[in-house]
């Protein structure tokens, strides 16, 4: 495919791909406060087991919700269905476009995995997440809230660290969102959506609903809001070289979604009116623990022995970074630079030597997948031209 074809296809599903999941994660938002909100009604009503009050956009509503179901179906039934289709077929899409179309780039990582298995890895990755998270659901586990979510973080864990010693660290992470995300579409197609299509197609049998299928999708619906968090950074996540570009990058990823799973749990048990206010706090704190544990190591000063020229910097340049970092990048797979940077000139050479060593000495995540094979000795003449003071001579 055409690299320039290719790029804007790849912003055009993107695109389509953060629009639903915006309004996915925003139903599910809603839809777990106005569940921990419902209260009983002022007046009691035949049915009807709670109800809220609320205001928006200079207008008031009023929510009910039924025990199991209405006397009669209404009219018109709003279905929460396309949100959950569309995100997960435009992330496919974008894995496929993004890591599979170029896996030698994008995918392959420090383990030398030909393209053909790394893709196998992550196409496994996808299909064993759902296959294991349904079972654990069906176990007696699932019974118990606390022992369910202990080992769930403990499979994450291991996916994390797993992934990252297989696949290129930026791979990784968003697989790992992937087979959260996989598990949560998997729930709306195969047990949400089908438990509440069973609840209507008994009341026009004129049958009454069966309540436990309520409370599956409901579970399960749960589950999903909980992933919500770690689910966004994973997407957000491969701009930040300090997380996936750390040597301890699965551990920071683990962390980070318990943070983002803990936040959620915050504002599930306020919407509850049980205010443990220190998760908050707990989670501000593991923040600043994470940030201080992938802070870089410092450069030690320069010394006379240091022989960093320009020159032999500037060949560096040329050769790794260029073929795509150019006004005429000459990576086929790269139509144009790669956020509007361009290494040409001496003078835009020196302007992001910040940059350099940030992902090309300390995080060492650029060039991505090392696919113009910086060697480490390249990578030291950089830091040390740094320490120098990046001067053009």
């Amino acid at each position: 495919m055409d690299a320039h074809l290719l790029q804007w296809l790849n912003l055009g599903v993107r695109w389509l791909h953060v629009i639903a999941g915006i309004a996915w994660i925003g139903a599910s938002f809603y839809f777990n406060w106005l569940n921990s909100a419902i209260a009983p009604p002022e007046r009691a009503e035949p049915g009807i087991a709670g109800e809220v009050w609320s205001v928006h956009g200079g207008g008031f509503y009023r929510t009910v919700k039924y025990g199991v179901a209405p006397a009669r179906l209404p009219t018109t039934l709003h279905w929460f269905i396309w949100e959950a289709y569309t995100t997960w077929l435009s992330g496919v899409t974008l894995l496929i476009l993004v890591y599979y179309l170029q896996a030698k780039t994008f995918l392959v990582g420090p383990a030398g995995l030909s393209p053909a298995a790394a893709i196998a890895i992550s196409i496994s990755t996808l299909v064993g997440a759902n296959v294991i998270y349904d079972a654990l659901c069906r176990s007696p586990l699932a019974k118990n809230p606390g022992a369910f979510a202990l080992v769930g973080l403990s499979l994450v864990a291991a996916l994390a660290w797993g992934l990252t010693q297989v696949l290129s660290p930026r791979a990784a992470y968003i697989h790992v969102g992937a087979a959260l995300g996989g598990i949560m579409a998997v729930n709306v197609s195969r047990v949400i959506i089908p438990s509440q299509r069973r609840m209507v197609r008994a009341m026009r049998e004129g049958r009454e609903p069966d309540p436990a299928l309520g409370k599956q999708a409901a579970l399960r619906s749960l589950h999903n809001n909980y992933f919500t968090l770690p689910v966004v950074f994973t997407m957000i996540g491969g701009h930040y070289p300090a997380t996936y570009g750390h040597s301890l990058n699965w551990f920071i990823l683990f962390g980070l979604a318990v943070i983002g799973a803990g936040t959620r749990h915050y504002f599930n048990r306020r919407n509850q009116g049980r205010n443990n206010v220190w998760i908050l706090p707990a989670a501000a704190i593991g923040m600043v623990a994470l940030a201080l544990v992938s802070r870089p190591k410092a450069l030690p000063a320069p010394s006379a022995a240091d022989d960093a020229s320009f020159a032999a910097v500037r060949v560096v340049i040329a050769q790794r970074c260029a073929p795509c970092h150019s006004s005429k990048p000459t990576n086929p797979g790269v139509p144009t630079a790669p956020q509007g940077l361009v290494l040409d000139t001496p003078e835009e050479i020196q302007a992001q030597a910040s940059r350099f060593d940030a992902v090309a000495v300390s995080a060492q995540t650029m060039p991505l997948g090392n696919v113009t094979e910086m060697t480490d000795e390249e990578r030291a003449l950089l830091g040390r031209w740094i320490r120098a003071g990046a001067q053009l001579r």
